[in-house]
């Protein structure tokens, strides 16, 4: 643990369009500057000269793009390239006003000429965003021709059939990694022949569940698969995670388990690859009508699913600062009782972002007594959100949901998503944001304690020993399917090499008969299941039970995943079922995880027992802005922690605990301390430990701002002599700090 870095690490980061702020220059390590448009080399000489390390970031599937559109970039008419539905109307035109692109070749190469000119002002990296294409698009032009060029047959309507819409929406995935691909290879090129410089290229992308929640193409996984790629962020924060789903019949928000997940799948994106990735979190919501307590307890509950992820110590601290610290705007918008952003609040996240840049990835320890789980999720999980016209045509061959699904108060209701949960229609359930064939088979072991994380099922071909660290892996075809037969071939070698497979769905996907490699050429299998149990030594008529296989051992349960979600029977008995496979009982209420000297714990509501979790020790208790010291902390369900392991300190060491403030020096000797560093405009806390108590601690401010000036904030001191340390408070202004302590 340490604050003390080189900003060359890019740790920690943000995004903004704006200009800086003596609000927002919170002494991070790089600052990606959004958009090529307009002033952009003059905000990138800004941050470049508060010290900060430049990046570049844009859209990749809309942005200001007319000049595209309307052919002043190239003299021909792009209209035809935007995203259109089944009635011809512009998808996405809610978000973006000219709608989402369809990635052709021009685009690509628009967007590479666009992109050149960050280059030349410099910047180290450039980040494209959100490569979405919407489930509702695949009827413009120019998807039509692609369609042609790729498939060597004419485009077939998404909405006719299964196999239209898995095609449509496979080839809207390989669209984005093309131009991904042709736009980073480029600008790398150009950067290294034309400076000498090798510029890194990133993604910027929401998770592969939320993508499949909200039924956004993307190419996720198989961007792994691009040389020219360096890695990515991942875009989860309050208003992915906050997305509701069904447990035990009540569909509701639950902003940490949701956030676990996403940043879950998200890391296998660059596991065991030495690419990087950032964790991005956002203090408020895009939705800005909840109140600034509403915001603090789901971003709270968001950073702890991503502080809960080991090996990930990167992090975006916030999206656009500008719209939480610098009073733009007041919440909840609207409201005649709407505020900016309150002082206490304000100190909370500047503590919590510079502790962010404190974590790393090697000395960590689960506290939760439980072997490696995994539920496995693939890309094609995108490719079969909604089900087209033929199949909706025959509801009645699916059963009703089991059970009565309770709408407790969210307020991200979309699209009638309320009709859809309340008919016990199961086509229309399946197909709900609440996305219940994968929450079904991970939220009964979350919310028993057992840290689930969803594996991508895809790199078991990709790379040799990815499941060694997993005990048990809960597998599903009925909402995605293995893309080739090795990925089956992969698994019967994991399960005969000691692991443990279960298999859970009752066959009755659509989606199973689109013209694939188990069911054509010399394969006659009825689904992947079929395939993958020959392999096991089994027919389709294999019985419910646990079959041994090699070294291993094969669980096979014929329900479709969603039946967990409602029954809150079924659910016990899932995973009770699961626990019995790996000798553990689902009993716990609380995630929690060491990492070096912190220990971070959520404790979660709905589970079987409603008991606190208890750490005793020497404590900092880092959520609370004055970094009180503590011997107890009592977590109850909904609460989240993270301490400080005094303990871990030599009794000697000066060491910075916490603060609110960027420390770049820490000098201490037998006659006291000098702290230099730099920080945003807040009411700063600095948590010390020393080796004697100061007499007086003096604080100077070279501002950086304004009328540049320098400045000296009174310093209160409190000591606290039993745990060796004293905490600092004063009024920091953005600018270059000194602080001096005599003892």
């Amino acid at each position: 643990m340490s604050y003390i870095r080189k900003r060359e690490t890019e740790l920690t980061g943000i995004q903004e369009s704006a200009h800086i702020f003596p609000e927002t220059d919170f002494g991070q390590d790089f600052v990606c500057v959004y958009g090529t448009g307009g002033d952009m080399e003059q905000r990138i000489k800004e941050y470049k000269d508060r010290g900060y390390v430049v990046h570049l970031m844009t859209g990749i599937a809309w942005g200001g793009y007319d000049d595209f559109l309307d052919g002043r970039w190239d003299g021909i008419d792009h209209h035809d390239t935007v995203q259109r539905s089944r009635d011809g109307s512009i998808t996405g035109e809610f978000c973006h006003a000219s709608g989402y692109m369809v990635p052709t070749i021009a685009y690509s190469k628009y967007i590479t000429e666009r992109l050149k000119t960050a280059v030349d002002a410099g910047v180290v990296a450039i980040h494209v965003e959100e490569p979405e294409f919407l489930n509702d698009g695949g009827y413009s032009e120019s998807f039509k021709r692609e369609y042609k060029l790729y498939y060597r047959e004419d485009w077939v309507p998404p909405h006719e059939n299964v196999d239209a819409h898995y095609k449509a929406a496979r080839l809207k995935a390989y669209l984005y990694r093309r131009v991904i691909e042709r736009v980073s290879q480029e600008l790398k090129e150009y950067a290294l022949d034309t400076y000498g410089r090798v510029l890194r290229f990133y993604v910027p992308t929401h998770s592969l569940l939320n993508y499949s929640t909200w039924k956004v193409m993307s190419p996720e996984g198989t961007m792994t698969d691009i040389p020219s790629l360096d890695g990515y962020k991942a875009q989860v924060w309050m208003g992915t995670a906050r997305e509701a789903n069904v447990f035990k019949g009540v569909y509701k928000e639950r902003t940490f388990e949701t956030a676990f997940m996403e940043y879950g799948i998200m890391q296998e994106l660059v596991r065991g690859t030495g690419r990087d990735m950032w964790f991005d979190n956002d203090p408020i919501d895009d939705r800005p009508d909840y109140t600034w307590e509403n915001y603090r307890m789901n971003y709270t509950e968001t950073l702890m699913g991503e502080l809960l992820q080991p090996k990930i110590n990167r992090y975006q601290l916030a999206p656009w600062p500008r719209r939480v610290f610098t009073g733009e705007a007041k919440y909840p918008k609207d409201d005649p009782n709407a505020t900016s952003i309150p002082e206490d609040h304000r100190t909370f996240l500047m503590n919590v972002f510079q502790m962010q840049g404190t974590f790393g990835t090697d000395d960590y320890e689960n506290l939760n007594p439980v072997p490696d789980v995994g539920v496995f999720l693939s890309d094609t999980a995108l490719f079969q959100r909604n089900f087209p016209d033929d199949i909706l045509a025959q509801r009645s061959r699916f059963a009703p949901v089991p059970g009565k699904i309770e709408l407790q108060a969210v307020a991200n209701y979309i699209h009638g998503l309320e009709k859809s949960l309340l008919t016990g229609d199961r086509l229309d359930f399946y197909e709900s944001l609440a996305f219940p064939l994968f929450y079904g088979l991970s939220l009964p072991l979350l919310k028993g304690g057992i840290p689930v994380r969803p594996v991508q099922l895809e790199n078991i071909v990709r790379y040799p020993g990815y499941l060694d660290n997993y005990k048990l892996i809960v597998l599903s075809y009925e909402f995605m399917k293995p893309q080739s037969a090795d990925i089956n071939v992969a698994l019967s070698t994991y399960v005969s090499g000691g692991g443990i497979l279960c298999y859970v769905g009752d066959g009755v996907d659509p989606f199973h008969d689109i013209k694939a490699w188990w069911n054509t050429g010399n394969n006659h299998d009825k689904t992947p299941l079929s395939h993958l149990l020959r392999l096991m030594g089994l027919d389709d008529s294999a019985p419910d039970g646990v079959y041994d296989f090699g070294k291993g051992k094969f669980a096979l349960i014929r329900k479709s995943p969603a039946d967990f979600c409602v029954d809150a029977v079924q659910s016990d008995e899932y995973a009770e079922f699961i626990g019995s496979l790996i000798d553990v009982k689902p009993d716990k209420n609380y995630i929690s995880l060491r990492r070096g000297e912190y220990i971070l714990s959520s404790v979660m509501d709905e589970c079987k027992t409603d008991e606190p979790l208890i750490h005793r020790g020497n404590f900092v208790d880092m959520l609370d802005i004055d970094f009180p010291v503590i011997s107890e902390k009592v977590i109850r369900p909904t609460e989240n922690a993270v301490l400080f392991d005094l303990d871990r300190i030599k009794d000697e060491t000066t060491a910075i605990i916490g603060t609110s403030v960027r420390i770049n020096e820490l000098i201490s000797d037998e006659k006291g301390f000098v702290l230099k560093g730099c920080g945003a405009s807040c009411n700063a806390r600095i948590r010390l430990r020393l080796p004697k108590m100061p007499k007086t601690v003096i604080a100077e401010i070279q501002t950086a701002f304004g009328d540049k000036k320098t400045v000296y904030p009174e310093v209160e001191l409190i000591p606290d002599e039993e745990s060796k340390t004293a905490l600092l408070k004063f009024r920091n202004t953005a600018g270059d700090l000194t602080i001096k302590g005599e003892y």
